[in-house]
């Protein structure tokens, strides 16, 4: 019995090792031919669930972030007059100008008429966009304001436009160059070195106008006119006339313009008929009188023949 059950707890033994072992390597089978799982991304302490969201609603591809979304900026170009009338006009033009350096700007024209209390200044000032209304509110205070204006032009089409046609121009431009360095010929060379003269010609003239709106969008215009105490103001437009009152005194100006040209000719014309016209007028009345004479003449002649008898000298 004891050798019996032995044998039979050796048996028991192999059997469990053997099984064991089958399930080893089924478990290590099955996990070699499985697909490996997806790392998964680290989350960040200070995520938020907002941003979770955009990443959807934005439509990220995987392994590609998403493209920002530019924001068009408008391009103004501002201008402004303003007149002031100030005690001491040199010395606020001074001022001025200190106020337009201190804001980032320059001065782009200075004229002065200096009279007493009768000066006046006329400077032009080129201020940044930013600084464009607090500047002229400055120039308010540097005395009494009387008149104020101001102006903006979107430029923005334009400058748009502008872009694209000098990017356009430009790769235009790049591929006349790529052909005349592959030309041979002395004709093709000529006629794609004139072709390629006109391209950049028009390619700088497109430039020159980018940098111009460029200046003006960047450096607004304020035009200020600094009058001394004792100059004139200049007098208000007076609102158009209109109903029948304004047409008639329209109507009487038109016929005194109309008589005063008249009158105007007539006076040109004048001098000419009496040098002209005295000579013709006397020789006119020189030949009616020397015809009158004749016909007199003539007929006295014919009178005497006709009264004398034919045969008055033979009788005696």
């Amino acid at each position: 019995m004891t050798r019996t059950t032995a044998v039979l707890l050796s048996l028991g033994v192999v059997l469990t090792a053997g099984l064991t072992g089958c399930s080893q390597a089924t478990s290590r089978t099955s996990a070699g031919n499985a697909a490996p799982a997806p790392a998964r991304a680290p989350v960040q302490d200070n995520a938020k669930p907002e941003d979770a969201k955009a990443g959807v609603a934005g439509g990220a591809v995987a392994g590609k972030p998403n493209a920002p979304i530019a924001t068009a900026q408008r391009s103004i170009v501002y201008r402004g007059s303003i007149t002031v009338r100030v005690t001491d006009v040199n010395a606020k033009a001074a001022e001025l100008t200190s106020l337009a350096i201190g804001a980032g700007g320059l001065i782009g024209g200075d004229e002065r008429q200096m009279d007493a209390g009768r000066s006046v200044a006329t400077l032009t000032l080129r201020i940044p966009a930013a600084q464009f209304t607090s500047t002229l509110n400055d120039i308010g205070k540097l005395g009494t304001e009387q008149s104020r204006k101001v102006s903006a032009e979107d430029v923005t089409a334009q400058v748009i436009d502008l872009d694209a046609r000098i990017r356009s121009q430009q790769a235009s431009v790049d591929r006349v160059r790529a052909l005349l360095a592959r030309a041979q010929s002395i004709a093709d060379i000529t006629s794609i070195e004139s072709e390629l003269a006109r391209r950049e010609a028009d390619l700088e003239s497109m430039q020159a106008q980018q940098r111009d709106l460029a200046d003006l969008t960047t450096l607004s215009t304020i035009a200020v006119t600094l009058l001394g105490p004792d100059v004139a103001a200049a007098p208000k437009p007076r609102p158009a006339d209109s109903g029948f009152v304004a047409g008639l005194k329209a109507g009487w100006k038109a016929f005194s313009a109309s008589v005063s040209v008249l009158l105007t000719v007539l006076g040109a014309v004048l001098p000419f008929a009496v040098a002209i016209g005295v000579p013709l007028w006397a020789l006119t009345l020189w030949l009616r009188r020397r015809t009158r004479l004749q016909l007199t003449a003539s007929t006295a002649t014919a009178l005497s023949s006709a009264t004398t008898p034919p045969n008055a000298g033979s009788a005696t």
